[in-house]
């Protein structure tokens, strides 16, 4: 792939959004990929490790849904305040910051004592993935041409399922071999190693520089553009008075405070079905008579069903409206997560439901990822998205704990997954009335 035909434009976005994709594009979004992957592996490895935390601390189920959930309450307030800073301070050095957290948590959680401080732990790590998905959302779509858009940001959502089986691969050998604390001390490298990835080949976005403005920001993004391959833009595109620096407040004016909270809605619904499924899996596995390892096993084949979803998703995305196949997708999952309820006798046919449950259930993650690009614009993308995720991760942090503490009264598989699944269909209800039109 060489570079792009160099097409002379008026402003950074536009040189960006109506030129074809150069090689350099296409390595900063492979990097949005592995970030996510990443992201993947950070917030399941507390799932494949709860087995032998349970085991050697001995602490209960409701307990142990707590400490399930504590990296996605991170992960919530992250998600909220750190979108924010992406959109004022820039992408690149939002995702930075949020890697030396994710480093430090990874770290902390592997030589944790007890359970108030792999708690402290997972926070810190929350707060950091939290900030990561707003950051790495905005800047895919940002680095992408128009053409290439929706590509890039399937390919960059379904990072996260690819991190869950190729940390479920290695995590079944940690296993099998070592302890729980191993898992976190291969996080920790895993996430130190792009570092460097970032601060080399991940530069700030055109589109948020045309849009920040301000002293130097044309040459900035000129330089940028030319690392790009592209013409350098003429000036910087006039930004409607007040959007220079976007704010949570702009997602709530008359023109976008309907699209936000429903979009929101959906994504909080749909996501506590979701962080059901991949919080009990490895516990409901160990707790049928099967060993740790199995466990990480069975969740694996969830991700690759999530992948194989995330990917198909992106394809048929491309010939059928967004909006009403992300709806039918949802309305899948409920029917899906319902199914896993039932159970299965054994190893080869659990892991066959949890993957087709997976492939459903992250393709509409996909769908509601290319959602909110579709719905906010440049100059709060960042601040949007967080604040979806937020909230919405912020409910999935209940879903652990719910489904803990339903188990622990007397439910049986069957019911939680009942109760748990309806999450999905609400959302699909929400995006109804969400519309959806292209903005920039």
């Amino acid at each position: 792939m060489g570079e792009p035909e160099r097409i002379v434009a008026d402003d950074p976005k536009t040189a960006i959004d109506a030129g074809p994709m150069g090689y350099r594009q296409w390595i900063a979004v492979a990097i949005t990929v592995g970030l996510n992957a990443l992201d993947g592996f950070d917030v399941l490895s507390i799932s494949f490790a709860s087995p032998g935390i349970a085991k050697e601390w001995g602490i209960s189920q409701s307990i142990l849904g707590w400490v399930l959930s504590m990296e996605l309450l991170g992960m919530a307030v992250g998600s909220v305040l750190l979108g924010g800073v992406a959109d004022r301070l820039g992408r690149r050095p939002t995702i930075l910051a949020c890697l030396t957290a994710m480093t430090l948590g990874m770290y902390g959680a592997g030589q944790a004592g007890g359970v108030d401080q792999l708690l402290a732990w997972r926070l810190l790590t929350g707060l950091g993935i939290g900030g990561m998905l707003a950051a790495i959302n905005a800047a895919a779509a940002e680095f992408s041409s128009s053409r290439a858009r929706n590509l890039a940001m399937s390919l960059m959502v379904i990072g996260y399922p690819i991190g869950g089986v190729l940390g479920g691969l290695a995590v079944q050998q940690l296993l099998a071999a070592g302890t729980w604390r191993d898992v976190f001390v291969f996080g920790t490298w895993a996430t130190a190693a792009f570092i460097p990835l970032v601060w080399f080949f991940v530069p700030e976005t055109p589109a948020f520089l045309d849009r920040r403005g301000g002293a130097g920001a044309l040459e900035k993004a000129n330089r940028i553009l030319a690392r790009f391959g592209h013409a350098p833009a003429a000036r910087l595109s006039a930004t409607p008075e007040g959007e220079a620096r976007g704010s949570i407040g702009d997602i709530f004016k008359p023109q976008l405070v309907a699209a936000t909270l429903l979009i929101t809605f959906a994504y909080f619904a749909h996501i506590t079905s979701f962080y059901f499924i991949i919080k009990w899996v490895p516990k409901i596995v160990v707790d049928l008579g099967f060993a740790p390892s199995a466990a990480a096993g069975v969740l694996t084949w969830a991700n690759v069903g999530g992948a194989t979803g995330g990917a198909l998703f992106g394809l048929i995305a491309a010939r059928v409206g967004l909006k009403p196949l992300t709806m039918a997708t949802l309305v899948a999952s409920t029917g899906l997560i319902i199914w896993f309820g039932s159970g299965a006798s054994d190893l080869a046919g659990l892991a066959m439901m949890v993957a087709v449950t997976g492939l459903f259930t992250n393709a509409a993650i996909v769908g509601l990822y290319a959602l909110f690009a579709q719905i906010f614009p440049t100059h709060v993308r960042a601040t949007g998205t967080g604040f979806a995720i937020g909230v919405g991760r912020g409910g999935a942090a209940l879903a652990p704990v719910i489904g803990g503490y339903l188990f622990e009264a007397g439910f049986g598989l069957q019911a939680v997954a009942a109760i748990m699944g309806t999450g999905s269909i609400l959302a699909a209800l929400a995006l109804f009335f969400v519309k959806v039109r292209s903005r920039d």
